[in-house]
């Protein structure tokens, strides 16, 4: 499934490794040493119109989102609770 996270991207929900705050980024030297390095790999994609709320990582890039954590915890909760969802398709054809 896909997950929506703000600018018009759009990535795997099983590329994701983890969400987290933005304002996190200014308290942990790991995370800016991280994001330092792989925006020198060219691997960071910075938040277009609006200001960052939350920062995505998945396993290939970085994403500065304009979406709170919550909301994009609540949109790939959403896609788990569709995936749980039986298809009765098949019942509905006959």
């Amino acid at each position: 499934m896909f997950i929506h996270i703000g600018d018009d991207h759009v990535i795997h929900s099983k590329d994701v490794v983890s969400i987290i705050d933005h304002t996190l980024l200014s308290s942990s030297s790991i995370i800016e040493e991280m994001i330092f390095n792989q925006r020198k790999n060219k691997k960071v994609v910075e938040a277009q119109e609006h200001e960052p709320k939350a920062i995505v990582i998945t396993k290939d890039y970085i994403y500065f989102s304009p979406l709170s954590v919550y909301t994009l915890k609540k949109r790939a909760n959403m896609i788990s609770t569709l995936n749980r969802l039986e298809d009765y398709t098949e019942d509905l054809e006959q």
